[in-house]
This record gives C-alpha cells, sequence and structure tokens, in this order.
C-alpha cells in the first residue's frame, strides 16, 4: 500500500494518531516486551487499513462506538498468532537440537522450514476441529476414508466432504 493510500483513509489515520499509543502501552502490559508490543501496535493498524472492501473499516461514514475495545479485540487475535508461531518455532528448534550436526538442515532450509510449518499451522487454524481432525488422521496417520469414518463415528461420505474442505483450503493457501 502506498502512501497515498494510507491518506484515503482518514477515520483510521484518526483512529491511529488517538489511540495507538494507548495500545502500544496496553499491549506493553501484556507482553512484558516494548519490542514486541511496538510491532503488535503496528500490525494492529495494518490489519484494519488491510481489511476486505465490505467491512466497516472500508464505509466512508465509518464510525466505531468503543475504538479501544475494537482495538483490542484485533490485538488480541494478533497476540494469539504471535504465541501460536513462538510455539510453533520452538518445537521446531527443540526438535532440530535432537538432529545430529552433519545431517541437520542449513540456516536457510531451516527458515524455509519453519516458514511451511507456520503456513502449514495456519491452514489447519482455519479448519473447523472434525475437518481438521479427519485431514490429520489422512496425512499423518496414513488413515483411509472407511477408517477415519469408523474412528471419528461419521459417514465415509462425510470424511470425503471434509478431505475435500481441507484440500480446498490447502489449494487456496498455496496460489
Amino acid at each position: 500500500m502506498s502512501v497515498a493510500d494510507y491518506s484515503l483513509h482518514p477515520h483510521v489515520s484518526a483512529l491511529y494518531c488517538e489511540h495507538h499509543s494507548w495500545l502500544q502501552g496496553w499491549l506493553r502490559k501484556k507482553l512484558g516486551n516494548a519490542f514486541d508490543a511496538a510491532d503488535l501496535a503496528q500490525d494492529t493498524f495494518v490489519r484494519i487499513l488491510g481489511a476486505p472492501a465490505d467491512t466497516p473499516e472500508k464505509v466512508d461514514d465509518w464510525q466505531l462506538q468503543e475504538p479501544r475495545a475494537y482495538l483490542t479485540v484485533v490485538a488480541k487475535r494478533l497476540m494469539a498468532n504471535l504465541y501460536r508461531r513462538r510455539s510453533l518455532e520452538q518445537a521446531y528448534l527443540d526438535a532440530l537440537a535432537a538432529v545430529p550436526e552433519p545431517v541437520a538442515p542449513s540456516p536457510e532450509q531451516q527458515a524455509i522450514i519453519l516458514e511451511t510449518l507456520q503456513q502449514i499451522d495456519a491452514m489447519l487454524d482455519g479448519l473447523s476441529r472434525p475437518v481438521r481432525t479427519a485431514f490429520l488422521l489422512s496425512q499423518l496417520e496414513g488413515l483411509g476414508y472407511a477408517e477415519i469414518a469408523t474412528q471419528l463415528g461419521i459417514s465415509e461420505r462425510t470424511v470425503k466432504r471434509y478431505m475435500t474442505e481441507a484440500m480446498a483450503r490447502c489449494i487456496l493457501l498455496c496460489e
């Protein structure tokens, strides 16, 4: 987004000017880290600016009744994503520490693997629990549709529908 695009959002600009310092302070208290707080505060406003055109953020007469509550909801979601990413990264680093050094991936490969893991995590997070479970049983356990249906107590047709949904999400995220 160019600088000119930001000038098209006077309400978001006003929201930023009026509440950025408050949000950053709130995040600093929650996170205990000024650097992460600054990053998440910025990410919160970037998320609002990047919202789809049919959301309240893009309506010309947009006014928030409770701007701090709205900012808090957006920031909490970003905090949850941050914690999940860090947890995933730590699990990967722990697994990597168990690999003998001669066969360990290079730093470039490690970065690619971590990015891929984060993409997979985002894809799985976007699935409902039953769809995610069926997908993981298929992909990680190698179970067939009939076995998944039996294990989950659902029909094989439902398993097929779940797998179609999961695969469609994979394809969308890979494009």
